[in-house]
């Protein structure tokens, strides 16, 4: 007979007697219940939120970077219509004595010659260049070396016989000036390009980019020259244009002056060499300016204006190149070099007979040998270079 003990227990259903008691929502949503409860649903929601952030971040980079993109477009074709103007503006027989540039750029050492000329209302012709200088890159060693060419110095200038080197555009325009010039320096620095720029329009350039900032070493007070006062009497009283010791904002009329002086009354040793090292100056701050992330929000406003007051072999892929070179280059690397000599008197003219050690210093700009300052006893005209910030 089978047993009692059954595997399995019988459980007697049915509920205590009495109304059926209702647990109120509020308990239900504390034990987790079905979720009915509204706060329930809003607890959920910004985890939804959450989730589409990723989303949201994703598309606003993407309109960011569609944004730069077509920023860019606009100022390089603002830019590449200023330059088509400028290389038209330059003689085409200038660009049969340039060395051909090996390679990009970007990758290869390049030699600009820089010539400014100073062709502005109530002056004539024929013009000579008021500074010259020599640009030299060097990508692979992140490095570029100025060189000023002191305009007196005296030199062999092509079919024309020796003259100072500043002459040599007054005979022939750029054409002849890069023929002299590349004579100076030998094959060792081949020139590859050439900027042609009028300083009385610089300052257009210098006040579309909204002002330089510039170094002056020591106290100036100019020799009086473009009087700034419409009256004589006002003129007469004038001292001269005055720059204090520090770092200073200069407009483009500022900038200019600066550049141009060439006698400080406040320091007698101050000379035609000094003069160079303020162009230089000048220079170096426009091109910090234009390689600034400021001057490229601007560019398809000002991008023609940049390249307005000059004249050049340079397109605007190879400006581009520049900049990216410059701005790729640390301020340590800059070598900042000069050419000079002893001063003499030529028939009432003051020259420079240039120096032996001249050879040297172009050594130095093409990296052969490391930069020297000129050497002791070479007077304040000496060759020589030295590094980092003028």
């Amino acid at each position: 007979m089978a047993s009692k003990d059954k595997p399995y227990r019988v459980y007697r259903g049915g509920r205590a007697k009495g109304p059926i008691r209702q647990e109120p929502p509020r308990e239900r949503w504390r034990r987790g219940g079905d979720g009915d409860d509204p706060r329930s649903r809003a607890a959920k929601k910004p985890r939804r939120h959450r989730r589409r952030w990723p989303k949201i971040l994703l598309v606003l980079v993407l309109v960011a970077v569609l944004l730069v993109v077509v920023w860019a477009i606009l100022g390089y074709l603002a830019l590449r219509s200023g330059v088509a103007e400028a290389n038209d503006r330059l003689d085409s027989r200038t660009k049969r004595v340039l060395a051909p540039q090996d390679g990009s750029i970007l990758s290869n050492p390049s030699t600009i010659l820089v010539l400014g000329t100073d062709e502005g209302p109530g002056r004539e012709g024929p013009f000579r260049t008021d500074a010259m200088m020599i640009v030299r890159t060097d990508p692979d060693e992140h490095r570029i070396a100025l060189l000023a060419i002191p305009r007196d110095l005296r030199v062999d200038i092509p079919n024309r016989g020796v003259d100072k080197v500043n002459a040599a555009y007054a005979f022939g325009g750029s054409t002849l000036a890069v023929a002299t010039v590349q004579n100076l320096v030998g094959d060792g620095l081949p020139i590859n390009h050439v900027v042609v720029m009028n300083f009385a329009d610089f300052r257009g350039v210098i006040d579309a980019l909204g002002g330089v900032t510039i170094n002056v070493e020591k106290r100036i007070l100019s020799n009086r020259f473009d009087c700034p006062f419409a009256t004589k009497a006002r003129c007469d009283r004038w001292k001269g244009y005055r720059f204090a010791r520090g770092e200073r904002e200069m407009s483009g009329r500022r900038a200019l002056v600066y550049a141009r002086i060439r006698q400080n009354q406040l320091d007698p040793s101050d000379n035609d060499i000094t003069r160079g090292a303020r162009q230089q100056q000048v220079l170096q701050a426009v091109a910090d300016e234009i390689t600034s992330f400021g001057t490229f929000l601007r560019l398809p406003f000002v991008g023609d204006d940049l390249v307005e007051p000059i004249a050049t072999d340079l397109s605007a892929n190879q400006l581009i190149q520049l900049g990216w070179v410059k701005s790729r280059t640390p301020e340590s690397e800059t070598i900042r070099c000069r050419l000079g000599g002893t001063i003499a008197d030529l028939n009432g003219q003051s020259i420079i007979l240039g120096s032996e050690e001249n050879r040297s210093v172009i050594a130095m700009v093409t990296g052969e040998s490391a930069p020297q300052p000129p050497p002791p006893g070479s007077g304040q005209f000496g060759p020589g270079c030295r590094v980092g910030r003028g």
